[in-house]
Order: C-alpha cells, then sequence, then structure tokens
C-alpha cells in the first residue's frame, strides 16, 4: 500500500473542499484560493484571498468584478461584515462607472450601528431604488446568508431566509431609470464593493437560468 505524509498544507487543502459548499446545480465563481477569474476596478492589492474567502481589507479597492458577464441567474453567497462595515454586490454591472447607478447594487452594510439610514440603504436593498422590507442581518461578526435571483426584469433579494426585496423592475423604470440606467440592462458583471473595513465573502455560486 502507498503511503503519504499528512502535512499542514494537505489539512488546509481539505478543509478548503469541505468548506467549499457548492448546491447541486450551481457553479462556483471562486477557486477558494486566489481571484482568477475576477478583476478590481481600484486597487488591486486591497482584495485577497485566503482560506476559501474573498476578502477586502479596506476602501480604495473600487470593486472586484467577475470577469465573465451573467444576465439572469440565481446566485448565493455568504458574507461578514464588522461594525459600521459596508459594501455591496454589484448585478449586471459594466465594467466602467459606479455599479449603484450603471449596474444594480445589492447593499450590504452594519444596520444597526449605521445612524440615519434611508430604507433602500438598508442590506438587501437595490440601492437608492427599491429599500429591503425589513432587516434581518445576524450579530456583528457572524457569516449571512444571500440569495440573489435576476430573472428578466424581476430581481429577489433574500437574506437569512427572509425575503427583502421581490421587484418588478418595470415598476421602478419611470421614477430610476434617468438616474439608475443600471436597472434597463440585461446582463453585466457580479462583483463586491471596497468602501472602508475588511468584509469577507465565501460560498459564492451561481446557478445560470433560462
Amino acid at each position: 500500500m502507498r503511503r503519504f505524509a499528512i502535512t499542514p498544507a494537505l489539512i488546509m487543502c481539505f478543509a478548503t473542499v469541505l468548506a467549499a459548499d457548492t448546491p447541486e446545480g450551481f457553479t462556483p465563481l471562486f477557486n477558494g484560493k486566489d481571484l482568477t477569474g475576477w478583476k478590481a476596478t481600484g486597487k488591486m492589492d486591497v482584495w485577497g484571498a485566503e482560506n476559501g474567502v474573498i476578502f477586502v481589507s479596506g476602501g480604495g479597492g473600487g470593486w472586484l468584478l467577475t470577469e465573465k458577464e451573467y444576465g439572469d441567474y440565481e446566485l448565493r453567497l455568504e458574507y461578514k461584515l464588522p461594525k459600521m462595515g459596508n459594501s455591496g454586490v454589484a448585478l449586471r454591472t459594466p465594467l466602467q462607472g459606479d455599479p449603484a447607478y450603471v449596474g444594480m447594487e445589492i447593499q450590504l452594510i452594519d444596520d444597526v450601528n449605521w445612524k440615519g439610514l434611508q430604507t433602500w440603504q438598508q442590506t438587501g436593498s437595490i440601492y437608492n431604488v427599491v429599500p429591503a422590507k425589513q432587516i434581518k442581518n445576524k450579530e456583528i461578526g457572524e457569516w449571512n446568508v444571500m440569495r440573489i435571483v435576476a430573472k428578466g426584469r424581476h430581481i429577489r433579494v433574500e437574506n437569512n431566509g427572509a425575503a427583502l426585496v421581490d421587484a418588478d423592475l418595470a415598476d421602478y423604470e419611470k421614477e430610476h431609470a434617468k438616474r439608475h440606467p443600471g436597472i434597463l440592462r440585461e446582463k453585466g458583471h457580479i462583483g463586491f464593493q471596497s468602501y472602508n473595513f475588511r468584509v469577507e465573502f465565501r460560498n459564492i455560486n451561481i446557478k445560470e437560468l433560462k
């Protein structure tokens, strides 16, 4: 029988594989070890990957976007915020411009400690367009589970099992399309925002819809 040594590197490899929980029918957007397939609109050194996690260490990194564009899909991911943390998930965005306007931004923020937030600034909102129906973040430092479905003009956002947004974008075009032309887009890149403190993402999986 051929034998091999159990090394710390091998243990870490096994841990990363076990942590990568890819649901049936989904494809990982992150390989668990580096940022292959992603590129930043700001400083790339603000972004990193370790132990099955994509992280942003602070501001200055702009947005980390997928190299590939996506149209209709179900996106699942987990995120962890620090106190006063702020980030976002970009949907259907081009590479140039602010995804909150030229694409769509699903807001991620410490809803408890940021004061004076508008409803459309709360976690799960389509930023400045569709407010979240409720606040459903877990305690600071805990992992949150988000599910986003983009199917044609319909956008659904769930956070920790609760529906925060269930919107037909056609209902918002008259009021918001001039300032937010991104709500008219049919496809674009997916990404994460660099804003202030360290934010982490893991188990980032997608299923493209027909």
